[in-house]
């Protein structure tokens, strides 16, 4: 399943959903959180749910409350019906709050909705990021600079340069790990500035590099820029064939010289991940 653009729309919007669809995302996240306020939830809920049910073969997501509230509970009880394809879990505190949502999706019959959780939200998210191996249902691991550095307390997020400060630099590595220990789709958190799109190149190019595979968006515009990001080049492909046929070619090798320079399993295992992000 392609995650490299995930775009997040407002639950209690369906005017932006309607545009969302024509946006190119792989997939759109309907949210029922932060970007809905208390009361206006209950008619998101029903403008989501109709929503799902007119558009069965696009890809949705939605974003639900907290578990630890009732809010949770009566999203899943007003969209599930509409079978979306997956669940993005917020303030998510490792593999047993993953597991505690696919009970909830369980028991009210639904067998198909994956989840993405959004892993560093609070302080003891960090220490559970470890644990996410093996959760049933689980898609992929994502993260936020929004809400951690409110609970511990810190002015800013960020540098004066816009770099992320070391405390939140570090969640966003823990998350890559946890990611890739639980084998699930490491995903890069927004780029709020969403009319700057040079910024966002940089940002999306960064994250690639570093081993996410997709990012989320929060406005249509940035949707072209992180699918681009996320798409293998004609060179890339190229480079990527060649060392998976320079290892065919020799399979009993552990190193090889491809080009005047030395290759080696791992240089396989990335070129095969090349691949298979453009299939």
């Amino acid at each position: 399943m392609r995650m490299r653009s995930l775009l997040f729309v407002p639950g209690d919007r369906p005017d932006r959903m309607e545009k969302a669809l024509k946006s190119g995302a792989d997939a759109l996240i309907l949210d029922l959180e932060d970007s809905v306020s208390p009361g206006a939830k209950p008619e998101a809920r029903h403008k989501v749910a109709e929503f799902l049910a007119a558009h069965p073969a696009s890809r949705l997501w939605v974003r639900v409350n907290p578990l630890d509230g009732g809010e949770a509970d009566k999203d899943l009880n007003a969209i599930l019906s509409g079978r979306p394809d997956g669940i993005v879990l917020p303030k998510a505190e490792g593999g047993t709050s993953v597991a505690e949502l696919a009970r909830r999706l369980t028991e009210r019959g639904n067998a198909t909705a994956q989840i993405l959780a959004i892993a560093t939200e609070t302080p003891a998210a960090i220490f559970q990021l470890g644990t996410y191996g093996g959760a049933k249902r689980l898609a992929g691991l994502t993260w936020g600079a929004e809400d951690l550095p409110a609970a511990v307390g810190a002015v800013s997020a960020r540098e004066e340069d816009g770099r992320y400060t070391p405390p939140i630099e570090l969640a966003r590595s823990l998350c890559l790990f946890g990611a890739a220990a639980a084998g699930v789709a490491p995903i890069e958190t927004v780029y709020p500035a969403y009319r700057d799109l040079d910024g966002l190149a940089a940002y999306a190019a960064r994250a690639r590099r570093d081993g996410f595979v997709g990012m989320m968006a929060i406005h249509p515009d940035q949707v072209p820029v992180i699918n681009r990001a996320f798409t293998p080049t004609e060179a890339e492909l190229d480079q990527a064939r060649a060392v998976v046929a320079a290892f065919e070619a020799n399979p009993g090798a552990g190193a090889l010289s491809l080009d005047g320079k030395m290759i080696d399993r791992p240089h396989l295992v990335q070129a095969q991940r090349v691949i298979a992000a453009a299939d």
